[in-house]
């Protein structure tokens, strides 16, 4: 046998490169063409930029309950929409491009082209969140899209990952013989297994339900009173209970709830606030002092600051009562939300002024607090 027959033996046993084969190279896994996605990443560079999800809420026209989430890759949108009161969702599809201008149509659950959002995508200055505006119409084409109709939502600070999201759930009741009516809302956390998660739930849930049960005993007669009959001229009773997203990510969640209870009779009604601020991490509901290191003086660094703001953000608030309304004592910063930029203090109506000036707010920047926040503690991670 010659070296060159041993050679082409060896290399056909050895090595499957050098041998013919019948069986077919790999193939690509298939691509799908039927329907282009609405979250398809605009390259830019050759880089495909990361898919964010926004959350938002705001109203369209006389509709004040709208919720929206938009996932944008690039110059591309996509999401859905729904009401409260109704809860089914409206898929969106569209586009911003680089001026902001905002283009959304809107599809119902059988693919049919229901409506077209055109509108302006700007972010806020001061907090960075998002502003979408403009205009809602039907179809180009059909019967009346030359109607429009005014729409506005605004971001929410949620930043969950993987499938969390909010829900909001509410609890309604009217009753005619009482006269009262009842409206109120709460957060709910959804797709997490975690049991922290559903710990925030009940308590979301025990805080609004309480107010709903403390006006329901008020609304009572007593003893052998009997309920007056209603006159044309009077109304009711009611309770309003809403809720707004300070924070929300992974590891907390910051809520503050406006209560406006009225009382048939009064002259006008009684609004306070709630706030649930919850550990996510640890399972647990936070007090103020859990922010600071301990025997920090923040009570005297938060009012102190509260102060200075007060009398120059509301120069017609008497200077007397806003120094007693928002001195260093507990019972005064009970109303406070977490947000990445700051501690949110909330005055309500009465607090610091007249009823007629309403509730007041005050940011407090974490650079204020830095010497006190506990390096441990939940927002250390904004105060760095």
């Amino acid at each position: 046998m010659t070296v060159r027959t041993c050679l082409i033996i060896a290399c056909l046993v050895v090595s499957p490169g050098c041998r013919k084969t019948s069986t077919p190279p790999p193939t690509a896994p298939p691509v799908e063409t039927a329907t282009p996605s609405p979250e398809l990443s605009h390259v830019v560079g050759g880089e495909t930029p990361a898919p964010q999800t926004k959350y938002f809420k705001g109203s369209i026209g006389s509709s004040l309950d709208l919720q929206m989430k938009l996932v944008r890759t690039g110059d591309q949108l996509a999401g859905s929409y729904f009401y409260q009161k109704i809860g089914t969702r409206i898929n969106l599809r569209g586009n911003v491009d680089k001026d902001g201008n905002l283009t959304l149509e809107e599809f119902d659950q059988a693919g049919k082209q229901t409506g077209l959002f055109k509108g302006i995508w700007t972010v806020d200055a001061g907090d960075g969140l998002i502003n979408l505006a403009g205009n809602w119409s039907k179809p180009p084409g059909e019967k009346g899209s030359e109607k429009k109709t005014a729409f506005s939502v605004h971001e929410e600070p949620i930043a969950f990952t993987g499938d969390v999201e909010i829900a909001s759930k509410s609890i309604k009741e009217s009753n005619k013989k009482l006269r009262y009516e009842i409206e109120a809302k709460y957060p709910q956390l959804t797709g997490s297994a975690n049991p922290n998660f559903e710990k925030f739930n009940q308590a979301a849930r025990a805080l609004v339900s309480k107010e709903v049960s403390d006006f329901k005993k008020g609304m009572q007669p007593e003893g052998d009173d009997e309920l007056e009959p209603p006159s044309d001229e009077s109304s009711g009773s009611d309770l309003s209970v809403s809720y707004t997203v300070s924070l929300a990510q992974d590891d907390l969640v910051s809520i503050k709830f406006d209560v406006s209870n009225y009382e048939a009779g009064a002259a006008h009604p009684h609004p306070y606030s709630h706030v649930l601020n919850y550990d996510l991490k640890n399972g647990k509901q936070l007090k103020l002092s859990d922010l600071f290191k301990p025997g920090a003086r923040f009570l005297q660094t938060i009012a102190t600051y509260c102060i200075a703001d007060l009398k120059k953000q509301a120069k017609d608030l008497p200077v007397d009562q806003i120094e007693s309304g928002a001195a260093a004592k507990s019972e005064n910063y009970s109303s406070w939300t977490i947000t990445r930029r700051g501690l949110g203090i909330n005055f309500d109506a009465y607090q610091v002024g007249p009823y007629a000036a309403g509730p007041q707010f005050v940011l407090v920047p974490y650079s204020t607090l830095k010497d006190l926040i506990n390096p441990d503690g939940p927002i250390a991670q904004f105060g760095k």
